[in-house]
C-alpha cells in the first residue's frame, strides 16, 4: 500500500496501479526505456495491472518479465472495460495512467488519474479526466516512487 497525505486535498491510500500499454508504456508496441525498471520498483508497494487492446500484438511478449497482471481487451467497449477493472479492484484504491480517449473513464474512475503525453500524443478527453498530466511515462512513474512530487502538484 502507498499512502500519500496531500494537504488541502485528500489522503490517497493506493493498493493498485492500472496502466494502458500502447501510447502509455510503449510506443508502436515497444516498451519505453526505463519503464520496466520503474515498474519493478513500484511493484514493491502496489499491485500493477496493464490493460491493452494490444494493437501491435506485442504486449504479452514485451511484458512477460514484468511484475504485472496483463489483460488483453477486445476492440469493443474498451473504455468501459478499463473503467470496470478499476471499479472491480476498488476505485478508491487505484491510481491509473493512460493517454487515449479509451482511457478517459479509467482515469475518471480511479482515485488518482494520470495522463501522459508522448509520441502518440494524448486525447483531450484523457487529459481533461486526469488529476495530473506528465510529459512522459517515466516522469509519471517517478512521481509514484517519489510521492512528494504528487504532493507538490496536488496540494491546495
Amino acid at each position: 500500500m502507498l499512502t500519500i497525505e496531500i494537504p488541502g486535498y485528500k489522503t490517497l491510500q493506493l493498493d493498485y496501479l492500472v496502466l494502458d500499454y500502447n501510447g502509455t508504456l510503449a510506443v508502436d508496441g515497444v516498451p519505453i526505456p526505463g519503464v520496466a525498471e520503474r515498474l519493478r520498483e513500484i511493484a514493491r508497494t502496489l499491485d500493477i495491472h496493464v490493460l491493452t487492446a494490444d494493437t501491435f500484438g506485442m504486449a504479452k511478449r514485451e511484458t512477460g518479465s514484468w511484475p504485472v497482471a496483463l489483460s488483453i481487451l477486445g476492440e469493443e467497449n474498451q473504455d468501459e472495460r478499463k473503467a470496470g477493472v478499476v471499479a472491480k479492484l476498488g476505485a478508491q484504491r487505484c491510481a491509473a495512467i493512460g493517454n487515449g480517449r479509451n482511457d478517459r473513464l479509467m482515469l475518471e474512475t480511479a482515485e488518482l488519474g494520470i495522463a501522459v503525453i508522448q509520441a502518440e500524443g494524448a486525447a483531450r478527453h484523457a487529459v481533461s479526466a486526469a488529476d495530473l498530466v506528465f510529459n512522459n511515462i517515466n516522469d509519471a512513474l517517478d512521481a509514484l516512487l517519489n510521492p512528494r512530487r504528487l504532493i507538490a502538484s496536488l496540494r491546495r
